[in-house]
């Protein structure tokens, strides 16, 4: 079977997703081809900034049915026993993957938007028109978004540079009972790795960290891992020795990588994290992907409507706009993220911050955008 579509979006995350409800919310024809079936949990930090709530009205979205727990306040604690707490500039909220992707997938469903449950297996791009097949179909289409995570086998297949790269990241998720603050995002550094813990629906807290593989490697399980090496950070300790987990097991993922992908890649245009991954302690994976998905969108429609002159203009012009909007941002991450694995740096730095807790808001608003608007 062969289907023919305006714009098909490789990948049902939160950027494909998205992307999807923008175009069809400008009349375009669009095919959005996910592996899986919703709705289903994700490791991710699961705090979204504020930053999106204007996008998400345009959208016509009702996040507060979901009821998100409401953030404001960030604590940052030191493996060393040291803390600071701020309040976030713009705050955000929290809400799982489970509901909120399942959310945005319903919603599509009852905008009519063509949704196929398949995994791509080939991409091809000639005569300015995209082949993809999938194990079932094939589609045709002269654009592509490609929204499909982390990591993929798809990036395999483009021999995209990063995937030759071995990774040392190792991240872990899962929901809790257990008490916690419901306007707190933290973010608990220890040996190896850092580990974010905020509350989502439901009073369900989120605890999700990135952990070094070499270090975690040499305990028996998760368990034992938790207890030698996270629960020296005496705040984490408290949290997860009294914490009950509402996951069978929690999930895991390797070769989480940071390294810089690109943007337009095989004439595709790349959102969220098949563009690029800040590190989670940034805390706005999330929203970086919403607001790529609405760069992304708003071009595609200008350049079908003509008011864009050619591919290779579109493409340069989403790379300046993706570069303008998150390459400091994840230049920032990366900086954050070398110095806090270096214990003489992390406590000079804490020490630094609890002297001048005004560099503590600058360091988020550097890795935070603006609230997401619509121009036109």
């Amino acid at each position: 079977m062969q289907a023919e579509t305006e714009i098909l979006i490789i990948g049902g995350g939160l950027a494909g997703l998205t992307a999807a409800l923008h175009l069809n919310k400008l009349g375009l024809v669009v095919t959005l081809i996910e592996k899986d079936t919703y709705p289903h949990h994700k490791v991710c930090g699961e705090y979204i900034s504020n930053e999106v709530n204007p996008y998400f009205e345009w959208l016509g979205l009702d996040i507060e049915s979901l009821a998100p727990t409401s953030i404001s306040e960030l604590l940052f604690t030191s493996n060393l026993g040291k803390s600071i707490q701020t309040t976030l500039p713009l705050g955000g909220f929290g809400l799982s993957r489970y509901t909120i992707d399942y959310y945005l997938y319903s919603e599509l469903i009852r905008r009519k938007v063509n949704i196929v449950h398949d995994r791509v297996v080939e991409i091809n791009f000639a005569d300015s028109q995209f082949t993809v097949a999938t194990t079932n179909h094939t589609f045709n289409a002269p654009y592509v978004i490609g929204a499909y995570g982390k990591r993929s086998s798809i990036d395999m297949k483009l021999n995209r540079s990063f995937m030759g790269k071995q990774s040392p990241y190792l991240a872990v998720k899962a929901h809790y009972q257990t008490t916690f603050p419901n306007n707190l995002v933290s973010l608990h550094n220890f040996e190896g790795g850092y580990c974010g813990v905020s509350k989502v629906e439901d009073n369900r807290v989120n605890v999700c960290y990135l952990a070094n593989y070499e270090r975690f490697k040499k305990h028996k399980n998760l368990i034992a891992f938790q207890e030698n090496v996270l629960y020296k950070n005496r705040y984490l300790k408290n949290i997860l020795e009294n914490a009950t987990s509402l996951f069978d097991a929690p999930l895991t993922i390797s070769q989480v990588s940071f390294e810089r992908k690109e943007p337009v890649y095989n004439q595709i245009l790349m959102v969220g994290d098949t563009a690029g991954l800040i590190h989670p302690l940034c805390g706005n994976g999330m929203a970086m992907a919403i607001q790529a998905a609405k760069i992304a969108s708003e071009l595609l429609h200008q350049k079908i409507k003509g008011k864009i002159s050619s591919r290779e203009a579109l493409e340069e012009i989403y790379t300046a706009n993706w570069n303008n909007e998150f390459r400091n941002r994840l230049k920032m991450g990366r900086m954050l993220a070398t110095l806090l694995r270096n214990t003489r740096f992390e406590s000079l730095a804490i020490n630094t911050l609890i002297k001048m807790p005004f560099l503590l808001q600058t360091i988020i608003k550097q890795t935070h955008g603006k609230p997401i608007t619509i121009s036109s």
